[in-house]
């Protein structure tokens, strides 16, 4: 991606020269939707304050520049226009550019993304700009500290309906198929959350009172193809929770006019805040039966995207490197919105399940880096949608609203909105307004928890009289040899036994654990119980370990546990024992067998199944690994069997079950299930269950290309397509495999939804004796695939075609040998590439611990 990049101190220096806290920066941006399939018109004009004299650049990636003109000066584009920027020299006090081009539309998700839908050949157009992507449709100063207004004027389609920022207007008809819709300014914003939606949507609206007592318009849009299954009305009541929820904890109203909320087709992410006009994966437009966790997962989405409204949009980070601000406030604001303000109660238990997990994970890669990470350039940041980002910095904001107390932690946010509206901050402007409020000094804090990494370890050190009471109890705290902070943790002790056929609390203290050792006297004469349990009720950002007792317990005994939180923090124990090889998988199999049919959470359910394949699949032992996973499979069918009908973990059983077959008889049954000879009750084969049958079966070789085309005919939707791409690339054979290949390397024709589906079939899990022959190949491609295509499909191709299921010598030694021969690469790609290989590192050493 070269001349694409943007460092951090070229952007000082811009923002040095364009000041727009002064008379400020406006934008007209006219923009023609009806120039063919590929490309569109765009034209610019930008009037901005400037230093005399000075030179700077404004941003633009486009197919051609037609007209550039400077303050009436003619520039020529031949000269100006390169490495997707256009040179502007000698500037005035006050300049006014006109930049006329002709952009491109994307199939990556990046820009302004077109969509064909194979239903009906209706065209749907979306923009996504985070990071930055609006220069792929009109010429901007693609920073987040530049702000300015924002009129959009759009020629599309007289049918369409045309969705920004500021509410739609009546378009102008011009008697040839065609309308101009011009929009109102926005207020001030920051490029990367203004936005464009466009095309035939159906759309459903609503509206509320804000606190401010205007009337706010609501809308919700879909595709004309999806809008039978477009549950609005649920949509429409989470946002009202939403915003009364967080207009009176801000005690700022809704900053914007109107708010839709448009589920948009082949979205990378979840959703993107832009303001006014969220966008939303369609994947939250349920055309098939979904698990609970994926409903709570979509309110969780709305609120989070909800809370971007004021933590991003109305006050904004200066540069990237407070990214995790902006994704850790929304992760927090969001889980407490969905546990006081919707049915899902239990949302800090799947937040523990989820995002601590993957925090945990993303904390002990390689690449791991304090949450306010050093951002150095634009490639930086791309890499930086993870899970310290969002998850960890959730975590440590909840540490932190717990020890300044949560309702000045609200009063201090408050007091930030208030001071800070419409502009651009940095970390220390929030933590300024949380000491006022609580009368504590945060620099220590922040330094330990904010800008160092790692992840710590609380182990709990306990000795009993004959009697089995305890004569001493401590508590343990370690770090990593590369990152040994050791920090102040608040956490809870909880002793549980089993008292008939329940696993009960019956003790518990709270402390302040701080230093490597710390004495908890209070435990001394206390029986020792079946199961100890530090971090219960989930205060502490720490990994915790069971002593061996207590995970003696835990695999007999964790269902047993009433408290779905307290089960979720014992899971999530025994995994982390297991990653960490100090543990068996092979008893971590166990444990999931023996218990995961009692659980109750789907997120818990969820996240563990995914453990317990993994655990088969890549960290047991190679001698044991088929045996274990025909294990996981039959015992997989025999809970599903099990279950409540019509359950979500009836659903998830199945569908975890067909996902780890991997012998004939297993996929015969998958065959079976898909076919209507075997039947659960409760249980409907709908279209997407059905797809993901048929995944399975042509990963056991067992279903034909013709087959997966037969299937594609039935349902020639995105998703069908989605999935037959996958379906065809999870055969086992090398025609099949290397046809896939071929489509994702040796061509860019494919959009990004079919990339990350096709890289998922290659991979499967199955196909691990094909996947050998494509290791030589995969290092070959990097270095072509990251020069020539944009960052979200380059990052889907790494990631997606890693042949991580190898999980062997071989593959960890060819890693280390592209990591050698190419220490000069850029160090986004060698920070994917050595996530990688820390997963292999990873595997081998659990492996090890397998075979003792």
């Amino acid at each position: 991606m070269p001349g694409e990049n943007l460092t951090r101190v070229e952007a000082q220096e811009r923002r040095a020269i364009i000041d727009p806290s002064g008379s400020g920066i406006s934008y007209e941006i006219s923009l023609n939707l009806t120039q063919g399939d590929e490309i569109f018109g765009s034209r610019t004009v930008v009037r901005f304050p400037a230093t005399e004299g000075a030179s700077t650049f404004i941003d633009l990636i486009a197919q051609s520049v037609r007209e550039i003109t400077l303050n009436g000066r003619s520039i020529d584009p031949a000269t100006a226009f390169a490495d997707s920027r256009i040179a502007l020299d000698d500037l005035a006090a006050d300049n006014e550019l006109v930049v006329d081009a002709d952009a491109l539309y994307t199939n990556t998700g990046e820009g302004l993304h077109r969509f064909v839908d194979p239903v009906d050949g209706e065209v749907y157009l979306y923009s996504q700009f985070e990071v930055p992507d609006s220069r792929r449709v009109f010429a901007v100063f693609e920073q987040p500290d530049i702000k300015g207004t924002f009129q959009f004027t759009v020629t599309a389609p007289e049918p369409w309906k045309v969705v920004s920022n500021s509410p739609t207007p009546e378009p102008k008809k011009h008697g040839d198929g065609s309308a101009t819709w011009t929009f109102a300014p926005t207020p001030k914003i920051s490029s990367y959350i203004t936005a464009l939606i466009a095309g035939p949507y159906e759309v459903t609206t609503s509206e509320l009172t804000s606190a401010s007592g205007r009337v706010i318009p609501l809308g919700v849009y879909a595709r004309k193809s999806l809008w039978p299954y477009m549950d609005a009305e649920y949509v429409f009541e989470t946002t009202r929770k939403g915003f009364a929820y967080y207009e009176a904890k801000f005690d700022y109203p809704y900053p914007f006019e109107k708010y839709d909320q448009l589920f948009v087709p082949e979205f990378n992410a979840g959703a993107m805040e832009n303001a006014g006009a969220v966008t939303f994966t369609e994947t939250y437009v349920f055309r098939s039966k979904v698990t609970d966790a994926v409903k709570e997962r979509r309110v969780v989405t709305i609120l989070h995207e909800l809370a971007h409204m004021w933590f991003g949009d109305l006050v904004t980070m200066k540069w990237w490197n407070d990214l995790w601000l902006n994704e850790s406030f929304a992760e927090w604001a969001s889980t407490i919105a969905t546990a006081e303000a919707t049915e899902w109660t239990e949302a800090w238990t799947t937040f523990n399940a989820m995002e601590k997990t993957w925090a945990y994970r993303q904390d002990q890669l390689p690449s791991t880096h304090p949450v306010v990470a050093t951002i150095n350039d634009l490639e930086d940041v791309q890499v930086n949608f993870d899970g310290i980002t969002y998850a960890k910095g959730g975590s440590v904001l909840k540490q932190l609203a717990a020890w300044v107390g949560v309702e000045a932690f609200f009063a201090g946010v408050a007091a930030y909105f208030k001071k800070h509206e419409f502009s651009n901050t940095e970390l220390s402007d929030l933590l300024a307004e949380l000491e006022t409020t609580s009368g504590r000094e945060l620099a220590t804090w922040s330094k330990k928890w904010l800008e160092t990494a790692g992840v710590n370890t609380l182990s709990p050190e306990i000795t009993t009289d004959v009697d089995g009471r305890i004569t001493r109890f401590a508590v343990v705290q370690t770090a990593p040899a590369d990152y040994p902070t050791i920090r102040p943790h608040r956490l809870g002790v909880g002793f549980y036994s089993l008292q008939g056929d329940a696993l009960v609390r019956v003790h518990r203290v709270e402390l302040d654990v701080d230093g490597d050792l710390t004495e908890v006297p209070e435990l001394k004469g206390v029986e020792r119980p079946d199961l100890v349990l530090l971090n219960d009720e989930d205060l502490a950002y720490a990994k915790i370990r069971l002593d061996e007792r207590s995970l003696s317990t835990a695999i007999e005994h964790l269902a047993k546990i009433s408290d779905p939180l307290a089960r979720s923090l014992v899971w999530g124990a025994a995994w982390d024992q297991t990653r960490d090889a100090e543990a068996s998988p092979s008893d971590y199999i166990d444990l999931v067998l023996r218990n995961i049919g009692a659980e109750t959470e789907s997120t818990t359910v969820r996240t563990t199944l995914g453990q317990l394949q993994l655990a088969a699949n890549s960290y047991v032992a190679p001698e044991k690994r088929s045996a274990s996973r025909e294990k996981v499979a039959n015992a997989l069918w025999d809970l599903a069997q099990a279950a409540e009908p019509g359950s979500d973990s009836q659903l998830q059983l199945v569908t975890a079950f067909a996902s780890a077959a991997s012998t004939s008889a297993q996929w015969e049954k998958v065959r079976q299930v898909r076919d209507g000879e075997i039947s659960f009750d409760g249980l409907e084969i709908d279209t997407d269950l059905s797809w993901q049958l048929l995944v399975s079966l042509a990963a056991g070789g067992v279903a034909t290309e013709a087959q997966i085309d037969e299937a594609l005919a039935a349902d020639n939707t995105a998703k069908g397509g989605e999935f037959a791409a996958q379906a065809k690339a999870a055969i086992p054979t090398a025609d099949a495999k290397k046809a896939a290949w071929a489509s994702l390397i040796d061509s860019d024709d494919l959009p990004n939804t079919i990339v990350r589906a096709a890289a998922a079939g290659l991979t499967h899990p199955a196909s691990v004796e094909q996947l050998g022959a494509f290791v030589g190949p995969y290092f070959d491609m990097l270095l072509p695939i990251w020069d020539s295509r944009t960052y979200q499909i380059a990052q889907y191709l790494i990631v997606g075609l890693y042949p991580a299921a190898l999980a062997n010598v071989q593959l960890r030694d060819a890693t280390r040998a592209w990591l050698a021969a190419h220490a000069d690469a850029a160090p986004a790609l060698r920070r994917l590439v050595n996530e990688n290989l820390a997963g292999t590192e990873r595997a081998l050493a659990v492996q090890e611990r397998d075979a003792r």
